[in-house]
């Protein structure tokens, strides 16, 4: 059987969990790392961590993404165009008292709170040392047949819909179920809601201040003050302010992306768009649009929350000076996606 893979790139982690893993630095959320979180539970108390999933509102934030469209099932059997409201006396028998309503969702997957799927983001690399750069996802998964988009695998009907990403899609996050110890760093109560770039030297300042420690198989979350903003614009943002607001991680800076790699953190979450900043970088040689993106997803396998909320969490957090909790994080089960929303909860 040939080898998927001949050479990885440098600092990856391709092959540490077998040739065939699908879960990345997910692997290191081990039932010991399930207790640690556990452990950290003191009150009882439960934060959602996520946006209602039709913010930000619009399309300002990603031109591609749309909010959910919600509307009830076709009816085909109880006389009624759709299933809302349904008396069922009217519809099936006199003496039934019940009344049933059904509905659907068109729903963009990256749209609000979200998982990033290692299938999201690949690279172009040698991985079968033939000198040819070509289209691989994490752990040398090719693109167009591990990793198959919808031009290639969608027939108009229907029987592709499940099957965008034969490899790395999130159903293997969701069998696994997600839950352990997270760290919370208060990016917004250092810095404000100024859009700018936060080093390893000011993460590590920051950290230091309030008494952060994060180790090996922790989940990091980033409350940047970003995912707040959008809930106070009430679903019609300011179109140029939410490209413009809260701290984001500066993916240009060398030493951060060493560390991100040294942590061995299972993943990184932020509660604004993309965890780093969405800056060019005007280096003329091939290179990549987002550093952290291919850091995590291609190389690392650590897997990327975007657009939690984290206001509450993070006050509580505060007041209490503690940074740890249970967080439990599980994506939909859906095969074959490279996104998928949540309702992820902390328990402190």
């Amino acid at each position: 059987m040939t080898k998927r893979w001949q050479q990885r790139p440098p600092g990856s982690t391709w092959g540490d969990w077998g040739e065939d893993d699908e879960l990345g630095r997910i692997n290191l959320m081990t039932p010991e790392k399930v207790l640690q979180g556990v452990r950290e539970v003191q009150h009882g108390i439960a934060f959602s961590l996520s946006l209602p999933l039709d913010y930000p509102g619009g399309t300002a934030l990603n031109q591609r993404r749309y909010p959910p469209i919600l509307r009830p099932t076709e009816d085909l059997q109880y006389k009624q165009d759709t299933f809302y409201n349904v008396i069922a006396r009217e519809s099936i028998a006199p003496s039934l008292i019940d009344v049933w309503s059904d509905d659907v969702v068109t729903l963009w997957l990256q749209y609000s709170t979200q998982w990033d799927s290692l299938a999201h983001q690949g690279a172009e690399f040698d991985a079968d040392g033939d000198g040819v750069d070509e289209p691989v996802y994490y752990n040398g998964f090719r693109a167009g047949t591990d990793i198959v988009g919808p031009q290639e695998d969608a027939k108009g009907d229907g029987s592709g819909s499940l099957s965008f990403a034969r490899h790395l899609g999130l159903e293997h996050m969701a069998a696994h179920g997600v839950q352990g110890r997270g760290v919370l760093v208060d990016l917004a109560h250092h810095l404000g809601s100024q859009w700018q770039p936060v080093n390893l030297k000011t993460l590590l300042e920051i950290m230091a201040a309030d008494d952060v420690v994060v180790e090996p198989g922790d989940v990091l979350l980033l409350h940047t003050g970003f995912a707040t903003q959008v809930l106070a614009w009430g679903r019609d943002p300011d179109p140029v302010a939410i490209h413009a607001t809260a701290p984001y991680l500066d993916s240009h800076d060398p030493a951060l992306l060493d560390w991100i790699a040294e942590s061995q953190i299972s993943a990184l979450v932020a509660d604004n768009y993309a965890v780093e900043g969405l800056v060019p970088d005007r280096n003329r040689e091939r290179h990549t649009l987002l550093p952290i993106h291919h850091l995590c997803l291609f190389k690392l396998g650590v897997a990327l929350g975007e657009l939690w909320y984290l206001h509450d969490l993070a006050t509580w957090l505060r007041e209490h000076s503690r940074s740890r909790f249970l967080l439990t994080a599980p994506p939909l089960r859906l095969p074959g996606v490279q996104g998928s929303p949540l309702t992820p909860v902390a328990t402190v």
